[in-house]
């Protein structure tokens, strides 16, 4: 029974940030529907991002200030601009000018280009060396066929439909409106989803560095949280010039803030700084392609929405490429556990470490 209850505990300990990444994934995939009903509503987008910022920092701002109160480090300018940068990357820039290209592009293509944030996360982080790249070995091998992978399933699922599949039942929710009107332009559009994907991507690289000199992830997502949504303020000054669009009432939009606000840029950016002090920004952005998965097979499930072979097809390929990513990665934790401690050699085969404090199990209970 104990050596049940290690075995769990030691799967847990091991699996700890892949689950939090699952979990994150289906928040954002939930996210997708009550964003897109009250965008049908009438949302202004800009305002949206400003206000679930807002109400993010709010939230979060008396557990980083309790929480970290001892391992919080003095801010100073040159650590108050860099968190002002990232801030600017991944919430100013990169969620506004998501929106804004929908407006020239539809959102298949927008969805599709989404994808790639990983692949480009991927390379700046070996590039700059946060990330170990070694093609001699079959695992780093593994790394680089699962982001070819992850990205062309999720191209595959968004640009190539085939045979729709017959929906099994009713749609359980329905979402009313159409937010796919748009002025075509792809040169405009394309420029700014492809902007939106390189901030995104720089946003997670800088962040591994920040949490270095700052590692206080409650209090960094509150930051971010409200520099962002002043950020998101200033661009939505500049492009929305009704006053009506800044009101919201108890409906939809409310219930989208909220949510977005609390769940998302609070609770679930402060999983995914965790994650990136734990295992790296690479691990974190290479789950953003199941998410794409995640959202057609609710779409299908409960919104009612068609499913097209070319989507099974890209799914399974992401599943694939996500697989192989994670086993090469692996490889990077086995061989830090074994720089530190040579005669941790069972690692990789019982997923525990025989002689850490933690795990204080025998050989032979083991093996047992």
């Amino acid at each position: 029974m104990a050596l049940e209850y290690s075995g769990l505990k030691s799967f847990y300990i091991r699996f700890k940030p892949h689950l939090l990444m699952g979990f994150s994934q289906i928040c954002y995939a939930f996210l997708n529907f009550i964003t897109e009903a009250s965008l049908n509503h009438g949302m202004n987008p800009n305002v949206y991002i400003t206000y679930r910022h807002i109400v993010a920092g709010v939230f979060m701002f008396p557990f980083a200030y309790f929480l970290e109160r001892k391992q919080r480090r003095k801010l100073t300018i040159t650590l108050f601009v860099e968190i002002f940068v990232i801030s600017l990357l991944g919430v100013g820039l990169s969620l506004n000018l998501y929106f804004v290209s929908l407006k020239y592009t539809t959102p298949a293509f927008v969805t599709s280009m989404v994808n790639t944030i990983f692949a480009i996360t991927f390379v700046i982080a070996v590039l700059m060396r946060l990330e170990a790249l070694d093609l001699g070995n079959r695992r780093g091998i593994a790394k680089v066929l699962g982001t070819l992978f992850s990205l062309a399933g999720g191209l595959v699922m968004t640009l190539y439909r085939g045979q729709a599949l017959k929906n099994p039942w009713p749609p359980l929710i329905h979402i009313h409106g159409k937010a796919g009107n748009y002025h075509e332009d792809w040169v405009k559009g394309s420029i700014l989803i492809s902007t939106s994907c390189i901030t995104w991507s720089l946003s997670y690289i800088m962040q591994a560095f920040t949490l270095r000199k700052y590692p206080a992830p409650l209090s960094l997502t509150t930051w971010m949280s409200f520099l962002g949504a002043a950020q998101s303020a200033v661009f939505t000054v500049i492009v929305e010039h009704r006053r009506a669009a800044w009101t919201i009432g108890f409906n939809i939009d409310l219930w989208s803030t909220l949510y977005g606000g609390v769940v998302i840029s609070g609770l679930i950016i402060f999983i995914q700084l965790w994650c990136t002090e734990e295992k790296g920004p690479v691990f974190v952005a290479m789950f953003n392609p199941f998410l794409t998965v995640l959202v057609t097979v609710l779409a299908y499930l409960v919104v009612g929405e068609k499913l097209y072979v070319g989507s099974i097809i890209g799914g399974v390929t992401v599943i694939i490429g996500l697989y192989m990513l994670l086993w090469g990665k692996e490889g990077d934790i086995i061989c830090e556990i074994k720089s530190k401690d040579p005669e941790s050699l069972h690692v990789e085969k019982q997923g525990i470490q025989i002689n850490s404090p933690e795990n204080k199990l025998s050989a032979e209970e083991v093996k047992a």
